[in-house]
């Protein structure tokens, strides 16, 4: 064999290496290990994964950031794929605890959401480490009866029993005009453990309504906000994910700022119960934060072609819409919708439409030494 042609057998072998190289060595199984929420892929969406690849999936749940937290940096295990939340992404992309993903191993990244992915970027700058996997809003939740006999109370003039008095819950004015807060507050307000989200929604608000906001700056507005949410947390109750799914649940409150997976399980549970509580869902006019969870691979993944693969494979239009059929969240994949159960699709609580995905927003970075007092204010409260 000539020199020349042993080079290019050579060049020809390491070239099929290289191509292979996403594929098992004989006899060995591929597996991926997975770090997320509980009950956040459809088993169903598993098991094709790995009839397709023959890579088997591991998966493995926490239940707070601080969980996730813990989990990536004990040491004692590793993961391939995490799915994160916005805010806990941003914090672990500061200390590198997240690989740059390589586009071109993620053919399916077309098919993601713009407007989502351009929200997203206020955590991962230039979405270099994510992609989202699934978005959800944080609203306005309500006991439809207990709303309807309170404003009825109110205002018995305006209703009849031919049209009885409809809840004014297209706005947060549901919560910071001072004559709302004072009527509700009557058959209960809960709102969400979340000060910085809480915080936007305030500072949305005095924007949208410039009446109670003159010259309103980027300077100024975060006391102002600070201000009228301080007024909302002297008649409400703070609420962490499970007692605000419950207290909606048992009608302990009539109205809640939280998200709107929450306020569906809560829903779920009454109608379990047959209690006669019923939980609806509003977007506020002026706009709604949206939360957002994500996919990436951590540092140290041991997996990484598997990890590729299985993140490609979720950013499939219709394995996206079969997990959003599971979770009741919309996903990341404005090419899914399709292919979503239409119950799902036209639920304007779970698929705003274009003119409201304008509207969603996340926490902007606060005045930092407002911000803090408020969080200091917060804690003390609790």
């Amino acid at each position: 064999m000539t020199i020349l042609r042993r080079h290019r057998s050579v060049a020809f072998w390491i070239f099929l290496l290289l191509a292979l190289g996403d594929l098992p060595v004989f006899g060995q199984t591929r597996i991926v290990n997975v770090l997320g929420w509980s009950d956040y892929i459809d088993p169903n969406v598993i098991l094709d994964f790995t009839d397709e690849t023959g890579i088997k999936v591991t998966y493995d749940s926490y239940n707070s950031d601080a969980g996730l937290e813990a989990k990536l940096t004990s040491g004692k295990e590793s993961f391939d794929v995490v799915i994160v939340s916005a805010p806990a992404l941003s914090k672990q992309i500061a200390s590198g605890a997240y690989l740059k993903l390589d586009e071109n191993r993620l053919p399916n990244k077309k098919y993601l959401w713009p407007e989502i992915t351009e929200l997203l970027s206020a955590y991962d700058i230039g979405n270099r480490f994510a992609v989202n996997y699934m978005w959800f809003t944080l609203g306005i939740s309500y006991n439809v009866d207990k709303i309807r006999s309170t404003v009825q109370a109110a205002a018995p003039h305006r209703a009849s029993a031919r049209r009885p008095a409809t809840p004014p819950l297209d706005s947060w004015s549901v919560l910071f005009n001072p004559d709302n807060l004072r009527k509700f507050s009557n058959c209960g307000i809960g709102v969400v453990d979340s000060p910085e989200y809480l915080l936007a929604i305030a500072r949305r608000y005095l924007w949208s309504d410039w009446k109670s906001a003159p010259g309103l700056s980027h300077e100024t507005d975060m006391k102002r906000a600070a201000d009228i949410l301080g007024a909302v947390l002297k008649d409400a109750r703070k609420l962490n994910a499970s007692n605000y799914v419950a207290a909606l649940a048992n009608g302990e409150i009539c109205l809640a700022v939280g998200n709107s997976l929450d306020s569906f399980r809560a829903r779920d549970q009454a109608r379990e119960a047959k209690n006669g509580v019923d939980v609806a869902y509003a977007l506020p006019r002026e706009g709604a934060p949206v939360l957002m969870d994500n996919l990436a691979i951590p540092k140290g993944a041991q997996h990484v072609a598997e990890a590729y693969l299985l993140i490609n494979f979720l950013l499939r239009p219709d394995i996206a819409a079969r997990n959003t059929d599971f979770t009741h969240a919309a996903n990341g994949i404005s090419a899914s919708k399709p292919f979503v159960n239409k119950s799902i699709a036209g639920n304007k609580a779970i698929y705003p439409d274009a003119t409201y995905v304008r509207r969603l927003f996340v926490p902007e970075k606060a005045h930092a030494p407002i911000h803090d007092a408020f969080l200091r204010e917060w804690t003390r409260m609790k």
